[in-house]
């Protein structure tokens, strides 16, 4: 369970990445999105290092899961996920789905029995989904921040895994929620909820 909170805990640090942009003016969203390219790049080479050279840090063995030893970790994962959407999306969409990551997924890791299954509890998607739904509340229309909560949730609560490989929630989460807030902003009028 330490360990499990501890990797909840490097979840929620990732949020001070687009917070900074929110709450601090001189930050830019092209500072946001150099950091996530850098962050990317040193997690590219750990990754690369950790699993081509053999690095074995105990840092890797508290904070990666089994399934994680001889893949691409999560924090990995994260960042890719992170970057790509700070790349692709507008920070209107690309904050919430970020803060997606990193807090309503931490919150529903923490809830859920932390152990790898094929779908969660209920309780615990409703709870992800409530938690997903109110941080983009305040970045993009009701609509949207519906959609993007559901994706989120659906992308937390659903592991599926293809050819031995778990498809991680830290890169589908922020992917899947970018999108779907992406579109609902395009496609449906801000007044449909």
């Amino acid at each position: 369970m330490r360990d499990e909170i501890l990797r909840r805990l490097v979840h929620a640090s990732g949020t001070a990445v687009p917070l900074a942009y929110v709450l601090v003016p001189a930050v830019e969203w092209v500072h946001v999105q150099a950091l996530l390219v850098g962050g990317l790049a040193v997690a590219l080479v750990l990754e690369v290092v950790r699993l081509v050279v053999g690095l074995d840090w105990w840092v890797y063995e508290k904070l990666t899961r089994e399934y994680e030893q001889d893949n691409l970790a999560g924090y990995f994962l994260a960042v890719f996920g992170m970057a790509v959407v700070a790349l692709a999306f507008d920070p209107r969409v690309a904050v919430p789905a970020i803060l997606m990551l990193t807090i309503a997924d931490p919150v529903s890791g923490l809830l859920g029995s932390g152990e790898l299954r094929t779908a969660k509890d209920v309780t615990v998607l409703l709870v992800t989904f409530a938690v997903a739904t109110l941080l983009a509340v305040p970045f993009v229309t009701p609509i949207a921040a519906v959609l993007g909560g559901a994706a989120a949730t659906v992308a937390d609560g659903i592991k599926p895994v293809i050819r031995g490989y778990v498809i991680d929630d830290n890169l589908s989460i922020p992917l899947a929620s970018a999108a779907a807030m992406s579109l609902a902003i395009q496609f449906l009028p801000a007044s449909a909820l």
